[in-house]
């Protein structure tokens, strides 16, 4: 199964040459990461406040293909590409139609909120992450 977030590109998300600022991807991947994780059930401050934990980037590939303009409709397809005890990879495309615009991979570590050091991530997320994991 795959996530999708739309994303319409504004003003403020391009750069002087009139493209999406190469930067900006990384906010749009973000944001289907949030909403990925909330439509399974568990929002950011829910995974701080009750489980203790969080999400932080510890490494990013990101493939630049084409350029996306102002006013383009992107949409942002997120899966699971490798999930270990305490981190995982996240699988990002964004594609304008059915053209890919950028291609990145996202190691994401689950850590303590209180000392930030590793920890297991908690079984249920393991669970959900499952059904959105990338067939070989």
């Amino acid at each position: 199964m795959k996530h999708n977030k739309n994303i319409r590109v504004y003003y403020e998300d391009t750069d002087a040459g009139g493209i999406v600022y190469h930067a900006n991807y990384l906010n749009f991947a973000e944001r289907a990461r949030t909403e990925f994780l909330r439509d399974i059930g568990f929002e950011n401050s829910m995974l701080r406040d009750n489980e203790g934990i969080i999400f932080v980037a510890r490494h990013l590939d990101i493939d630049y293909l084409k350029t996306a303009k102002l006013d383009d409709y992107l949409q942002m397809q997120t899966t699971i590409s490798k999930l270990k005890n305490s981190s995982f990879i996240m699988h990002q495309c964004t594609f304008r139609g059915d053209e890919l615009i950028a291609d990145m991979h996202i190691v994401m570590v689950c850590v303590s909120a209180d000392s930030y050091r590793p920890v297991r991530l908690p079984k249920n997320i393991k669970d959900a992450f499952l059904l959105y994991m990338e067939e070989d």
